[in-house]
């Protein structure tokens, strides 16, 4: 089994890209294969609702000039998936926002690809606006028809400064028992 995640926070060794490595070592200790994808930072073009997708049915978006093709391929190979995102704003990264559009078209096109994969959204927050940025990764999940494990509070760590979330211990306990929570569905699911 494995899980792949992509980090949409242009800091590659951020507080984001911490979040989600807590997450993984809870996954790993359960056996589950897991994959990081630096997506933040990356030139990625937005959805143009061409709809190229629905007539191709190809598991490809037609704009073939970034690095979304090889994200979409890769969520469809994996058993689970996460989006994580520091919060721009009281929402998630551009470039993440992009990867939700193309491939939600992109996977609905081709049959659902995502159906009854597990997703689970990371969110880095200084203060506030994390809810809405949650909330946008798990409205991406549920038109998917994906299946959203929970945690023990919302999938969430507070720091401004890189480094800072190392702080928020119950944001630390959230992300090791999402991961144990993301394990167990995967493992029921198989």
């Amino acid at each position: 089994m494995k899980v792949v995640a992509f980090n949409g926070s242009p800091r590659k060794d951020g507080n984001t890209f911490s979040l989600i490595q807590h997450v993984f070592k809870a996954l790993q200790a359960e056996g589950i294969e897991t994959e990081l994808v630096q997506l933040g930072g990356n030139l990625i073009h937005g959805c143009t609702a061409c709809y190229a997708c629905f007539q191709n049915k190809a598991a490809r978006c037609v704009q073939d000039d970034d690095m979304v093709n090889g994200c979409i391929e890769k969520m469809c190979q994996a058993d689970g998936v996460i989006l994580a995102s520091p919060t721009y704003f009281a929402d998630i990264t551009p470039e993440l926002k992009a990867l939700i559009d193309r491939a939600g078209f992109v996977t609905r096109a081709g049959g659902h690809l995502l159906k009854r994969k597990v997703g689970s959204a990371v969110v880095a927050v200084r203060r506030a606006g994390a809810i809405h940025a949650f909330d946008t990764i798990n409205h991406f999940f549920l038109i998917q028809q994906m299946i959203v494990p929970g945690s023990s509070y919302w999938n969430i760590g507070i720091g401004r400064e890189k480094g800072e979330v190392e702080k928020d211990q119950e944001g630390l306990r959230t992300m090791t028992a999402l991961g144990e929570n993301m394990a167990w569905v995967m493992k029921k699911l198989a």
